[in-house]
């Protein structure tokens, strides 16, 4: 296949598999596609921080091998890939973005075993905060991944590196996990795509926690087909997970729609009152509101009652922050961040009563987000409540002059809905007049991952905004 590297390095991962499946494209032509624009590019960006090029050219002559002898294979075979390093790769260096778990694990953890079984090929790991806490990619091990859109600024987290190499074209799929927005946060501001699937969709194992639903794993992509690829790879059913559904991943590749009609939609710019978002991204994403009108949909302004939300995650979220860290601290005070200690220390404090009580607010917020969806098919909201700060801060500290209380504040338009269990996609809303991103946060009711990735796909294809790429 005769093209530039640079134009191969950007084509949409559905593409790419289709080439390389009927072999006009070869897996190692793609790889070395990749490779080349690691080397040349990446120390702008600082995304892929661990790097195998030698294992991936290997991988990548098996994978065409394969296909040559006319075996069956998987959805994502050929296409390289980074993993987000808090995600376990036998024999690949994993460390959580820390001194303290710096390792070389033995095996694959699942969402890194089925992205194997599916035919991609490990270039190597993505950068991430350290313990991945905070939506700032930055860590004392690999330093600050800079957003390819705009050097010196953020490129989001905590699956900051992945969604960094996916908008620079050095990788054309990756995944990473969310527990507060950590793959919906980096997508919005790096214009690319990225769904936190219903809790259990995507099994997490192994894990100490397996009962928890506020962390789940999920795809990333630079387009919704793309998201849709990866996560027919990755969801399924596993019988070690006590919370895995047990709908099968191939049908969420099936192809996607173009128009919404009937759909009916709630608009919610600032969920409900509940939260200070930047003037600058409110007027990008009321203009882009509009196309869902020309799509078919019905809009209305209109939010859930997410009340209670704040506290349920603030609440659970320590709580697991003190299961995890806590130890840590008292063993290594030195070497863990201050927001880190800080939330375990909250945690430390909780009782059982505060534990039941968050249970109890958790489920009455269930209930009425349920009800809320029998009148609505999706809720879209602004993914972040603002753009791309300066890499040299730890977390903004104000939105349009209103200070915020600790390092989790300016995320909440991604926390209020993680505690809801609701699927929600960022999907490329916009840019503002001076070029930087802009994310529209997609939500469906349990379970409907589908739906948000119609609905992302439909409204993707009318705007075309995740199409515009960084000049790097």
């Amino acid at each position: 296949m005769t093209t530039s590297t640079d134009e191969l390095c950007l084509r949409p991962a559905t593409e790419l598999a289709a080439l390389i499946r009927c072999q006009q494209l070869s897996a190692r032509e793609l790889t070395d596609a990749c490779l080349e624009r690691i080397e040349r590019l990446d120390g702008q960006v600082n995304a892929v921080v661990t790097l195998d090029a030698e294992g991936a050219r290997a991988a990548a002559d098996a994978a065409d091998a394969a296909l040559a002898a006319g075996e069956d294979v998987g959805p994502l075979h050929g296409l390289p890939v980074a993993h987000k390093d808090t995600h376990v790769t036998g024999g690949m260096r994993t460390t959580w973005g820390s001194p303290l778990a710096d390792t070389v694990p033995a095996d694959d953890e699942l969402v890194v075993a089925r992205l194997r079984a599916a035919g991609t090929v490990r270039i190597g790991k993505t950068n991430v905060p350290e313990f991945a806490a905070g939506s700032h990619t930055f860590n004392p091990l690999f330093g600050v991944t800079h957003n390819p859109y705009r050097h010196g600024l953020s490129a989001g987290g905590s699956s900051g590196g992945a969604a960094a190499a996916l908008a620079a074209g050095l990788v054309p799929v990756a995944e990473g996990s969310d527990f507060g927005g950590s793959l919906r946060n980096p997508a919005a501001f790096c214009n690319v795509v990225g769904l936190r699937p219903t809790p259990g969709r995507v099994p997490t194992w192994p894990a100490a926690m397996a009962w928890s639903q506020l962390s789940v794993q999920g795809p990333m992509g630079r387009t919704v087909a793309d998201v849709a690829l990866v996560l027919s790879a990755i969801a399924g059913p596993d019988r070690r997970v006590p919370i895995s559904l047990d709908d099968p991943g191939a049908p969420f590749a099936a192809p996607l729609p173009e128009r919404l009609d009937g759909l009916r939609v709630a608009w919610a710019p600032d969920l409900g009152g509940r939260v200070r978002v930047d003037p600058a991204i409110t007027a990008v994403l009321a203009e882009s509101v509009a196309v869902f009108e020309e799509l078919g949909a019905t809009v209305e302004t209109d939010c859930p009652d997410l009340s209670g939300a704040d506290d349920v995650f603030g609440t659970l979220r320590a709580w697991v922050f003190d299961a995890t860290f806590s130890d840590l601290d008292r063993r290594h005070p030195d070497q863990l961040k201050e927001s880190i200690r800080w939330n375990a220390a909250l945690g430390a404090e909780l009782t059982g009563a505060d534990i039941a009580r968050a249970e109890m607010a958790h489920t009455a917020l269930y209930e009425r987000v349920v009800a809320f969806f029998d009148r609505y098919d999706v809720l879209l909201a602004p993914t972040t409540q603002v753009l791309p700060f300066p890499v040299e801060a730890e977390y903004p500290t104000e939105i349009d002059g209103e200070p915020l209380a600790d390092y989790l504040a300016w995320m909440r338009s991604c926390t209020l809905i993680t505690p809801t269990g609701c699927p929600a996609l960022s999907v490329p809303g916009g840019f503002t007049p001076d070029g930087l991103p802009v994310g529209l946060q997609v939500v469906a009711p349990p379970r409907a991952d589908r739906r948000v990735l119609e609905v992302g796909h439909a409204f993707e294809q009318a705007t075309r905004f995740g199409e515009r790429r960084p000049s790097l």
